[in-house]
């Protein structure tokens, strides 16, 4: 009986295993309602007091509540931005709603481009799954 629960265990793991690697790079964040996905490449920040910019940095993008809002996790100490509302119209275009920001963003399943600037902070992707 311990060699059943032994190779249901091993199974079990191994069902798992492939169930989480399956999730690919295909996935395109305007035609998911969720979505999470790690971008690569050069990203940077600027406010009054800091001048951050690397070329291998990561943003971690996730999709979040109704499918309209996402958050931008950034590397090497660049703050994130939360909350970003977009609106879908047409084919894979995404329009910011609801905001004062110069805002320029472009997000698919292959890449991220960026240019966020609010309160005199300004965020910048140019970044690749």
């Amino acid at each position: 009986m311990k060699n059943v629960f032994k190779i249901l265990g091993v199974f079990v793991l191994l069902f798992t295993a492939f169930s989480l690697s399956s999730c690919n790079n295909d996935d395109d964040p305007a035609d998911n309602d969720f979505f999470a996905g790690t971008y690569k490449g050069s990203i940077a920040y600027t406010d009054n007091d800091n001048d951050i910019s690397t070329d291998n940095g990561e943003v971690f993008v996730t999709k979040i509540a109704s499918g309209t809002k996402y958050n931008f996790r950034f590397s090497n100490g660049i703050p994130d931005l939360n909350g970003l509302e977009f609106e879908k119209q047409g084919d894979n275009t995404l329009v910011m709603v609801n905001s004062n920001a110069l805002v320029y963003v472009r997000i698919d399943n292959n890449e991220l481009k960026m240019l966020y600037t609010a309160d005199g902070k300004t965020w910048r992707a140019n970044c690749t799954r």
